[in-house]
């Protein structure tokens, strides 16, 4: 229950962030082509962070590590604000990348979630911390069209907001009640090496569905509110937009650990790879508002089974001692592909056509190799021999 709220109120930051920083970056910018470079920012500094927060968290306990997290994400609202106020992009970015330290522990509710739960419980654990996603997407871009706008500096109140949510938010984990991973004593068991768990079938199918899963999401969602503004939409379209992606994103969390017990992990994955390519499809047929509701509702339900179904997965696959390092290099893995994503979707907006159209069409194509690879690393699990894929 603390990892639900604290998914719910703490996260409400990461769709206030998502929605305003492409457009505060393409005020602060001298060239548009960076738009989305605060968000790329926030995604590398969640991609450098993942591996020290997880050794953290293996050797302090998840509650520390989850205070670091709300900690990075208090600075990043304050320096963002900062550079807001003095009109600083580089400033502005250095407040971004301090955010991504929140977003990497975020990404560990899940596995804490998992940490106490039973083989039976754990997909159903994840699904119902992530669940806790709906509210924050009720949460955050209501805050965004109440504080946007608040002050002389636009942006400058959601800023304001986003401090005072993780010093609240992290209130939370004084009450969260994890065991600490106990020391590993001189002859327990190392576990494999980040090479040989990467070797791993399972696991190596697990990242690359959830690298995929999240860096297609976060490309096309980079991008939304751009192109939204850009063909004639106002700023309260786009936040309707993000929330409603948002609470898809987060809504079949109620049931996709239940689909997985039912179906199986790889045939949930298989359905999340198909609807992000519906998302795809939508998206490319027009840009009247109704194509942006739908294409981002599929993104989000598509993200919620591929990542999910992905987390299961490595969950299963992994040894408890090996936890800190597997789960710190898949989170590094996955973020860099995010951090890609989100660097080239500024880009393919605002450079690659000569009209918003043109740029979100190309964002849009950009996903089919990515889908390419995801489905076929799935593929190629599902026909090898049980033994060996274990």
């Amino acid at each position: 229950m603390v990892l639900v709220m604290a998914q719910a109120f703490l996260g409400a930051q990461m769709p206030m962030i998502f929605t305003i920083g492409g457009l505060a970056g393409q005020s602060l910018a001298a060239n548009p082509c960076f738009a989305t470079l605060p968000i790329s920012l926030i995604v590398l500094g969640s991609m450098s962070s993942a591996t020290p927060l997880s050794w953290i968290m293996q050797r302090y306990g998840r509650r520390t590590g989850f205070f670091v997290g709300a900690c990075g994400g208090a600075l990043g609202g304050i320096i963002g604000a900062i550079g807001l106020y003095l009109a600083s992009f580089p400033i502005f970015l250095l407040g971004s990348f301090c955010t991504g330290i929140y977003m990497s522990a975020q990404g560990f509710y899940r596995f804490a979630a998992a940490d106490t739960a039973s083989d039976t419980f754990r997909p159903k654990a994840i699904s119902y911390v992530m669940a806790g996603g709906l509210l924050s997407a009720l949460i955050g871009p209501q805050l965004v069209k109440v504080t946007a706008d608040a002050m002389v500096v636009p942006f400058l109140g959601t800023y304001l907001a986003v401090i005072a949510v993780n010093v609240i938010g992290s209130m939370l984990f004084i009450m969260i009640d994890i065991p600490k991973p106990p020391v590993p004593s001189q002859d327990a068991p190392r576990g494999r090496s980040r090479m040989e768990l990467l070797k791993t079938p399972r696991i190596a199918v697990a990242v690359i569905c959830a690298m995929v899963s999240y860096a297609l999401m976060n490309l096309v969602m980079t991008s939304t509110p751009l192109a939204v503004v850009g063909c004639g939409f106002d700023k309260s379209n786009a936040a309707d937009v993000v929330s409603f992606h948002v609470l898809a994103m987060y809504i079949p969390s109620f049931f996709t650990g239940h689909l997985i017990a039912r179906f199986g992990v790889e045939k949930i994955m298989a359905a999340g790879l198909v609807i992000l390519a519906g998302a795809g499809a939508v998206a490319l047929q027009g840009v009247d508002l109704a194509n942006f509701f739908i294409a981002l509702v599929l993104l989000g339900v598509g993200w919620n089974f591929g990542f999910i179904g992905a987390t299961s997965m490595l969950a299963g696959a992994h040894a408890p001692h090996e936890r800190g390092r597997m789960q710190g290099l898949n989170d590094l893995i996955v973020f860099g592909g995010v951090t890609v994503a989100s660097l080239s979707s500024g880009g393919l907006m605002n450079c690659s056509g000569g009209t918003p159209q043109a740029g979100w069409a190309a964002v849009n194509l950009a996903m089919v190799p990515f889908l390419v690879l995801a489905g076929g690393s799935l593929i190629w699990l599902l026909t090898r021999p049980k033994t060996q894929a274990a």
